[in-house]
C-alpha cells in the first residue's frame, strides 16, 4: 500500500476513490469501492481528509499548530491503514491501494478529486454528530456537487426481530 500526504492528481489513472474517516460507514464504503474497482479493473484510491484548521491562533503559535496537524495526520494515517488492512483481509482488491491522507476540508478535498476520478464512494454517514440525519455533510455535498458519479453506501441491513404485521420502515436513499 502506498501512503502519501497529497491528493491523487490528474496525472494518475482515473479510478475509484473511497472517502475514509475511520467510521464504520467509511469502512463499508471502502469495501464496496474495492469491489467496484476490481469489477471495473480500475485503481483504488482511499482519501482521508483531516480538517485541523483552527479559526485563528495567536502569533508565535504556528510551530505548535503545525506539530498538532502533523500528529492528526499521523493518527489518521494509522487509523486508515488499519481500516484498509481489515477490509483487504475480507475482500482483497487485486491491485494496489493508494492511501492519501491530507489536511483540509473533507468536502473540498473529495470534490476536487472527483474531477479526475471514475467514481467516488462514501458512506451515507460518517463521524459527524447528527445521527438523526439520513445523509452526512460529505455525502450530501458529493451527491449535489461531484464532477463524477457518486456511490453512497448505507450501513448493512440489520435483521429486525420477527414481528408479524410490522413491515420494515427503514429509510431508503436513492440518487
Amino acid at each position: 500500500m502506498l501512503v502519501v500526504n497529497e491528493l491523487p492528481g490528474p496525472e494518475l489513472a482515473p479510478g475509484v476513490l473511497a472517502g475514509l474517516d475511520g467510521s464504520d460507514g467509511s469502512l463499508w464504503a471502502l469495501e464496496r469501492a474495492a469491489a467496484e474497482a476490481a469489477a471495473l479493473k480500475l485503481p483504488l484510491y482511499a482519501l482521508a481528509g483531516v480538517n485541523p484548521v483552527p479559526l485563528g491562533w495567536e502569533p508565535g503559535l504556528g510551530d505548535l499548530v503545525q506539530e498538532s496537524v502533523e500528529r492528526l495526520l499521523a493518527g489518521m494515517t494509522e487509523v486508515a491503514t488499519r481500516g484498509i488492512e481489515a477490509v483487504a483481509a475480507r475482500s482483497p482488491h487485486p491491485g494496489p491501494v493508494s492511501l492519501h491522507v491530507v489536511a483540509g476540508s473533507p468536502v473540498d478535498l473529495m470534490l476536487r478529486c472527483s474531477r479526475s476520478q471514475h467514481t467516488v464512494v462514501v458512506g451515507t454517514r460518517g463521524n459527524g454528530g447528527f445521527a438523526r440525519l439520513l445523509l452526512g455533510s460529505v455525502a450530501t455535498a458529493l451527491a449535489h456537487h461531484s464532477a463524477c458519479p457518486v456511490l453512497l453506501v448505507p450501513p448493512p441491513a440489520v435483521q429486525p426481530p420477527e414481528r408479524p404485521g410490522i413491515e420494515d420502515v427503514r429509510p431508503r436513499v436513492l440518487l
